[in-house]
């Protein structure tokens, strides 16, 4: 694609500022500086995996792996900025997420062992996790707001924690997961797929694209089972307070 072509695609931008300004929603601001960054973000990384790939060194594969890492779960932590330690939380998560199912890619030869296939892969499995993390949180929330008072009642009857919780925890995970699972299902029948259309746009054979996409949407299944189960079990401790009370029903008493 041409830079002239390029610069053609910011009348999407000007349609979405116009229905905004036209509907009185007020998301101007937020559109203009969405659109900035985003052409920004994208143009550096550009430069900067344009660099890795020449250099072929772990070290510098390693270094974009982990950035990517904590950005998603800096993001995904906003989501529950209440709650202590959530974001190294979701980043171990994320981390192990991604640990399993590269190991899983490049112990099997699924995929070849190159900055140019590792780093594609690692962001699309992290930026689900984190997805799929965010979507946990919030369910979380939600599952605190309406199950508090059973939750209570289960606490003082003896019950720990983890007992408390763990029902909440299983809704949660499931929810989170739904979308994914959702997608799996309407694939190539709703929707053709980014790195598909992509594959197919750059010129590769439709079919090898279409293998390519299988491989993904069954990473993604997988990532977010991994994802929302580990987060669910290392982070429920966070809704409750020293004492074992859950998170503001100190202030109650």
């Amino acid at each position: 694609m041409s830079g002239y072509a390029l610069a053609f695609t910011l009348v999407f931008v000007a349609i979405t500022v116009f229905l905004s300004l036209r509907q009185k929603l007020g998301l101007e601001k937020e559109i203009v500086i969405g659109t900035m960054r985003a052409a920004v973000q994208l143009l550096l990384i550009g430069y900067v995996l344009h660099f890795v790939f020449d250099m072929n060194h772990p070290v510098f594969i390693a270094a974009i792996i982990f950035m990517m890492i904590g950005t998603a779960s800096w993001n995904a932590g906003a989501r529950a900025k209440q709650l202590p330690k959530i974001r190294s939380r979701i980043a171990a998560a994320i981390l192990c997420t991604e640990v399993v199912t590269m190991s899983v890619l490049l112990g099997l030869g699924i995929i070849e062992a190159t900055p140019q296939l590792i780093i594609p892969v690692s962001g699309i499995i992290i930026g689900s996790s984190m997805i799929v993390a965010g979507l946990f949180l919030n369910a979380m929330r939600r599952e605190l707001e309406s199950s508090r008072g059973e939750m209570e009642a289960l606490l003082s009857l003896g019950a720990t924690p983890r007992q408390s919780i763990q029902a909440a925890i299983k809704r949660s995970v499931r929810s989170s997961m739904i979308p994914t699972i959702d997608g799996m299902k309407t694939i190539g029948l709703v929707q053709l797929p980014g790195m598909m259309t992509g594959m197919i746009a750059a010129g590769a054979d439709p079919v090898e694209a279409v293998r390519y996409q299988i491989l993904i949407a069954f990473v993604l299944t997988s990532a977010a089972a991994i994802t929302a189960m580990i987060l669910g079990r290392i982070s429920y401790s966070l809704w409750f307070t020293k004492e074992g009370l859950l998170r503001g029903m100190e202030k109650q008493q």
